[in-house]
Protein backbone atom coordinates (compact mmCIF):
# COMPACT_ATOMS: atom_id res chain seq x y z
CA UNK A 1 0.00 0.00 0.00
CA UNK A 2 2.97 2.41 0.95
CA UNK A 3 5.22 1.20 -1.47
CA UNK A 4 5.45 4.66 -3.58
CA UNK A 5 4.23 7.00 -1.88
CA UNK A 6 2.99 10.75 -3.69
CA UNK A 7 3.61 13.76 -1.58
CA UNK A 8 2.25 16.84 -2.86
CA UNK A 9 3.34 20.04 -0.69
CA UNK A 10 3.28 23.85 -0.65
CA UNK A 11 5.79 23.63 2.30
CA UNK A 12 3.09 24.76 4.88
CA UNK A 13 3.51 23.57 8.89
CA UNK A 14 0.63 20.89 8.13
CA UNK A 15 3.00 19.65 4.90
CA UNK A 16 5.89 19.45 7.32
CA UNK A 17 3.78 17.36 9.57
CA UNK A 18 2.53 15.28 6.10
CA UNK A 19 6.54 14.40 5.51
CA UNK A 20 7.38 13.22 9.20
CA UNK A 21 4.42 10.78 8.68
CA UNK A 22 5.87 9.83 5.78
CA UNK A 23 9.80 9.07 7.49
CA UNK A 24 7.28 6.96 9.40
CA UNK A 25 6.42 4.93 6.72
CA UNK A 26 9.81 3.79 5.77
CA UNK A 27 9.71 0.69 8.03
CA UNK A 28 5.76 0.02 6.80
CA UNK A 29 7.38 -0.99 2.98
CA UNK A 30 7.75 2.03 1.80
CA UNK A 31 10.51 2.72 -0.65
CA UNK A 32 10.23 5.48 -2.97
CA UNK A 33 8.04 9.15 -2.34
CA UNK A 34 7.63 11.82 -5.54
CA UNK A 35 8.06 14.77 -3.65
CA UNK A 36 5.59 17.48 -5.65
CA UNK A 37 4.81 21.27 -5.56
CA UNK A 38 2.64 22.38 -8.22
CA UNK A 39 2.34 26.69 -8.50
CA UNK A 40 -1.03 27.55 -8.59
CA UNK A 41 -1.27 29.28 -11.97
CA UNK A 42 -4.54 30.68 -11.42
CA UNK A 43 -2.27 33.33 -9.06
CA UNK A 44 -0.67 33.62 -11.42
CA UNK A 45 -3.07 34.50 -14.24
CA UNK A 46 -4.35 37.28 -11.87
CA UNK A 47 -0.63 38.72 -11.02
CA UNK A 48 -0.16 39.12 -14.74
CA UNK A 49 -2.87 41.39 -14.75
CA UNK A 50 -0.61 43.57 -12.98
CA UNK A 51 2.66 43.18 -14.26
CA UNK A 52 2.55 41.38 -17.46
CA UNK A 53 6.31 42.17 -17.72
CA UNK A 54 7.49 40.50 -15.14
CA UNK A 55 5.33 37.33 -14.89
CA UNK A 56 7.54 35.12 -16.54
CA UNK A 57 10.30 36.21 -14.10
CA UNK A 58 8.36 35.65 -11.08
CA UNK A 59 7.33 32.16 -12.34
CA UNK A 60 10.76 31.32 -12.50
CA UNK A 61 11.92 32.47 -9.01
CA UNK A 62 8.92 30.82 -7.86
CA UNK A 63 9.98 27.59 -9.19
CA UNK A 64 13.59 28.18 -8.37
CA UNK A 65 12.95 29.10 -4.70
CA UNK A 66 10.04 25.70 -4.67
CA UNK A 67 12.75 23.31 -6.39
CA UNK A 68 15.19 24.66 -3.32
CA UNK A 69 12.47 23.47 -0.68
CA UNK A 70 11.54 20.41 -2.22
CA UNK A 71 15.46 19.16 -3.02
CA UNK A 72 15.67 19.57 1.27
CA UNK A 73 12.81 17.61 2.07
CA UNK A 74 14.32 15.29 -1.09
CA UNK A 75 18.05 15.10 1.02
CA UNK A 76 15.83 14.13 4.27
CA UNK A 77 13.77 11.24 2.59
CA UNK A 78 17.58 9.88 0.83
CA UNK A 79 18.76 10.10 4.00
CA UNK A 80 16.27 7.48 5.78
CA UNK A 81 16.95 5.50 2.88
CA UNK A 82 13.78 6.20 0.19
CA UNK A 83 14.47 6.48 -3.63
CA UNK A 84 13.01 10.21 -4.37
CA UNK A 85 11.84 11.82 -7.23
CA UNK A 86 11.01 16.05 -7.51
CA UNK A 87 7.92 17.23 -9.88
CA UNK A 88 7.76 21.00 -10.06
CA UNK A 89 5.08 22.26 -11.75
CA UNK A 90 2.62 24.93 -12.39
CA UNK A 91 -0.73 24.80 -12.76
CA UNK A 92 -4.40 23.80 -10.77
CA UNK A 93 -2.67 21.82 -7.47
CA UNK A 94 -5.70 19.43 -7.69
CA UNK A 95 -5.94 18.58 -11.44
CA UNK A 96 -1.87 18.28 -11.17
CA UNK A 97 -1.87 15.66 -8.66
CA UNK A 98 -4.45 13.97 -9.92
CA UNK A 99 -2.74 13.81 -13.01
CA UNK A 100 1.12 13.07 -10.89
CA UNK A 101 -1.39 9.91 -9.59
CA UNK A 102 -1.98 8.77 -12.84
CA UNK A 103 1.69 9.49 -14.15
CA UNK A 104 3.54 8.08 -11.32
CA UNK A 105 1.80 4.52 -10.67
CA UNK A 106 2.00 5.64 -6.88
CA UNK A 107 0.03 3.11 -4.56
CA UNK A 108 -0.70 6.01 -2.26
CA UNK A 109 -0.83 10.00 -1.59
CA UNK A 110 0.25 11.15 1.67
CA UNK A 111 -0.85 15.14 2.16
CA UNK A 112 -1.80 17.90 4.53
CA UNK A 113 -5.51 18.60 5.63
CA UNK A 114 -5.10 22.60 4.56
CA UNK A 115 -2.06 24.19 3.58
CA UNK A 116 -1.21 27.92 2.38
CA UNK A 117 -5.08 28.82 1.31
CA UNK A 118 -7.59 31.92 0.72
CA UNK A 119 -10.54 32.64 2.79
CA UNK A 120 -12.43 31.44 -0.84
CA UNK A 121 -10.33 28.25 -0.55
CA UNK A 122 -11.41 27.15 2.93
CA UNK A 123 -15.50 28.09 2.33
CA UNK A 124 -15.54 26.16 -1.61
CA UNK A 125 -13.15 22.86 -0.76
CA UNK A 126 -9.46 22.89 -0.46
CA UNK A 127 -6.75 21.26 -2.51
CA UNK A 128 -6.95 17.95 -0.13
CA UNK A 129 -10.99 17.24 -0.51
CA UNK A 130 -10.31 17.61 -4.30
CA UNK A 131 -7.74 14.85 -4.26
CA UNK A 132 -9.50 12.64 -1.70
CA UNK A 133 -12.82 12.86 -3.65
CA UNK A 134 -10.98 11.90 -6.80
CA UNK A 135 -7.65 9.89 -6.31
CA UNK A 136 -7.73 6.39 -7.34
CA UNK A 137 -5.04 5.53 -4.65
CA UNK A 138 -5.70 5.61 -1.38
CA UNK A 139 -5.34 8.69 0.23
CA UNK A 140 -3.57 9.42 4.11
CA UNK A 141 -4.65 13.49 5.05
CA UNK A 142 -2.43 14.53 7.46
CA UNK A 143 -4.48 16.91 10.24
CA UNK A 144 -3.24 20.31 11.51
Amino acid sequence: MFKKILYPTDFSNVSKKALASILELKTNEAQEVVVMHVIDSRNLDALAQYVPADLLRTQEALEKIAREEAQAIADKLEKKGFTVKIRIEAGIPSRNILEAEDAEGVSSIVIGSHGVSTIKEMFLGSVSEKVIRKAKSPVIVIKR
